[in-house]
């Protein structure tokens, strides 16, 4: 069953897990899961604290032993095999360098640990020196090195064997903002030059949007979404993917159908559904991005409301306005665009195509 699955049907399956759970006791902490993960792909276990990424990350790479399921490699039942012979890398937040072995030493580790020849470790790792571009301090010990830097190395030492699979357990947590920015584009850019698997643990939005090829967004020990960055910033499936990832303001109603198209009757007016959206029940959430908004525009959709906040980001100002029931709606607008007034009253519309629906 393992060999013949498929993700996305562009790559066969590097890995595949098949009904794998982890109970302590009456709590669940992964709750029965399916997941395919193609070879080449870069895929990111999000979610808050508690939802299960982790323990199913430890799961796969065999460090928690799984109650019931299945972990397939190339194909192979994994499952009962040790985590030092399921030719997985792993990285870590904290870097877990050597302090006593140089950046080329702690390199060549790996490559010594597998008894491979003294020419082809030299090879390697100046192969992979070079991939992380630290070649000029390959003679420095990690102390003498910056938080970036000494990350790089860990990077690097994982890279250097050639793993199956590649796991990272959010390996820019102790990195301030610019620095974590930078290493996004870094290990962008290895996952790109290497072709490796990647599976990638973090709680950070922006960074599971950068980095991934699919999310799978995990709430309450289970999946709850699985997609490209793009469709579930776009097309969230429910309340918790549209506020977990980026921000979201939410206009819950009930449907109205007439032969104009379905509308959603909300207490701050009745608004038009992008077309072809699925209406299942009664009604639901309505969900729309803050950038979407868009002040004085001319649109069916529309709502009115008292600027209350008004916040400078640089790159962008927020907007946040009282609805008359007392509701708070975010705008994003652009540098260049002029900014209302604290108490002005606003007019705030989108494109009914932008929006998306939510149970």
């Amino acid at each position: 069953m393992a060999k013949n699955s498929t993700s996305t049907g562009l790559a066969p399956p590097k890995l595949v897990v098949e009904g794998l759970c982890k109970r302590y006791g009456k709590v669940a902490a992964l709750e029965p899961t399916q997941l395919s993960v193609p070879s080449g792909e870069f895929l990111t276990l999000l979610g808050p604290s508690g939802s299960g990424k982790t323990t199913l990350l430890q799961l796969v790479c065999g460090l928690v032993e799984a109650t019931e399921g299945k972990v397939f490699i190339d194909g192979q039942d994994q499952s009962d095999t040790p985590v030092y012979q399921r030719d997985i890398g792993l990285v870590f937040q904290h870097y877990a360098l050597f302090p006593h072995l140089t950046v080329s030493e702690n390199i060549a580790f790996p490559l010594k640990m597998r008894r491979q020849p003294a020419a082809e470790i030299k090879t390697r790792v100046s192969d992979a020196l070079d991939m992380v571009h630290l070649g000029h301090l390959s003679a420095r010990f990690p102390r003498e090195l910056s938080g970036g830097q000494q990350q790089r190395v860990a990077l690097a030492r994982c890279f250097v064997y050639q793993p199956s699979i590649i796991l990272m357990d959010e390996p820019l947590g102790a990195l301030d903002k610019k620095l974590r920015d930078h290493m996004q584009i870094e290990i962008k850019r290895l996952h790109r030059e290497s072709g490796a698997t990647i599976i990638y643990v973090t709680h950070d939005q922006e960074e599971a949007l950068a980095l991934s090829d699919r999310i799978c967004l995990m709430n309450h020990a289970r999946i709850e979404q699985l997609g490209t960055p793009h469709d579930i910033y776009m097309r969230p499936r429910s309340a918790f993917a549209a506020d977990f990832i980026g921000i979201s303001n939410i206009l819950r109603g009930t449907f109205e159908r007439n032969g104009g198209g379905t509308k959603l009757v909300t207490p701050h007016g009745a608004f038009y559904l992008p077309e072809g959206i699925a209406t299942n029940g009664e009604g639901g959430g309505l969900v729309v991005r803050p950038e979407h908004l868009r002040i004085g525009a001319d649109s069916p959709n529309t709502l009115c409301g008292s600027v209350k906040e008004i916040v400078y980001a640089g790159s962008e100002t927020r907007v946040i306005a009282q609805l008359t029931d007392g509701h708070e709606i975010i705008l994003r607008l652009p540098p260049g665009q002029s900014v209302p007034r604290m108490g002005d009253t606003i007019s705030a519309s989108w494109d009914k195509d932008v929006a998306a629906l939510v149970p």
